[in-house]
């Protein structure tokens, strides 16, 4: 709904009615006498010329060198092994054949224990393996520079992708929420020759 404009009979109304009341508190400042409000000057946009809004930004967006995720990584590697097979791998289908915990190993002697579960496993004809390696422990001070949680968990599967276990590795995945979930890797080995 719209106002209105008052007219001047009505403006000249009301004056007559303001001025023969009394204040109810004489001691409060007096207000200011009625002025109708001064409109707004408006002053003309001016538009510079051939301006853009960022034009001296550098271009795009900064780039970064942070390394995805680990299971980011794990999805984005090929598929190397039969798609039936591997889609009953990750759905917790397959059951491992062996597995080896490297819960509370440090990394050196967690490295040469996958090496030899791993080599061991594959000599054996073994296929389809679990390696369990935790989720890692929280940290109680994140210092200026974030850190990863879990050491063996980001290791394994750079120490999978590298000689000697890349020539008997054929795929590496997350394993199934009953076989640890994010703690543990399915590794798939090739068939011995």
């Amino acid at each position: 709904m719209t106002r209105r404009k008052l007219t001047e009979d009505e403006v000249a109304l009301w004056r007559l009615v303001a001025d023969s009341t009394a204040r109810m508190h004489p001691d409060h400042a007096q207000a200011k006498p009625h002025n109708p409000k001064p409109k707004p000057h408006k002053t003309p946009k001016t538009r510079l010329p051939d301006f853009t809004i960022g034009q001296a930004a550098p271009g795009g967006a900064p780039a970064h060198d942070l390394r995805p995720a680990i299971a980011d990584q794990l999805n984005a590697a090929p598929l190397r092994m039969d798609k039936k097979a591997f889609t009953r791998m990750a759905r917790g289908k397959l059951v491992p054949e062996d597995r080896i915990d490297l819960h509370g190993m440090t990394m050196d002697r967690a490295h040469p224990a996958l090496l030899r579960f791993v080599l061991r496993s594959h000599a054996q004809g073994l296929r389809l393996v679990l390696v369990i390696t935790g989720k890692g422990k929280p940290k109680d001070e994140d210092g200026p520079i974030p850190v990863r949680r879990g050491v063996l968990k980001h290791n394994v599967p750079q120490w999978l992708s590298m000689p000697p276990l890349n020539s008997v590795v054929l795929q590496v995945a997350q394993a199934h929420i009953s076989h640890g979930g994010t703690g543990a890797y399915y590794v798939y080995l090739r068939r011995q020759r």
